[in-house]
């Protein structure tokens, strides 16, 4: 069972940054990916990335601002955000999918998740 703590929310500006982290205990996922919730909104996603070779599907709403990366040795996954807007305000999640549901995909679906971190607040004002 993969136990999955995120870091680095905080509050930022507009037109700021902000790298949020994944760290991945317990197991060695082949897929991590970002969600987030907007106060009042439906959990979206914003990436999911296999873990071997960081190919990556996006949200259009953060793919030319928002770039991924990773520390293997680490089971870290990092996003970084740049360019923040009002509307990246959020509760971001990290999650891995489970293998006999996902099929061994790696995408933006979020039935597919069986294991979610905590979250953590990112506020952008």
């Amino acid at each position: 069972h993969v136990q999955l703590v995120e870091s680095g929310g905080g509050s930022v500006q507009p037109g700021g940054s902000l790298t949020l982290s994944c760290a991945a205990s317990g197991d060695s996922p082949y897929c991590m990916a970002w969600f987030r919730q907007a106060p009042g909104k439906e959990r979206e996603g914003v990436v999911a990335a296999y873990t071997s070779s960081l190919n990556a599907i996006w949200s259009d709403s953060v793919k030319d601002r928002f770039t991924i990366s990773e520390d293997k040795a680490k089971h870290t996954l990092y996003l970084k955000m740049n360019s923040l807007q009002p509307a990246d305000t959020a509760i971001y999640y990290c999650a891995t999918p489970n293998f006999w549901v996902s099929h061994g995909h790696c995408r933006l679906i979020e039935s597919e998740y069986s294991n979610w971190g905590q979250g953590t607040q990112v506020t952008v004002s």
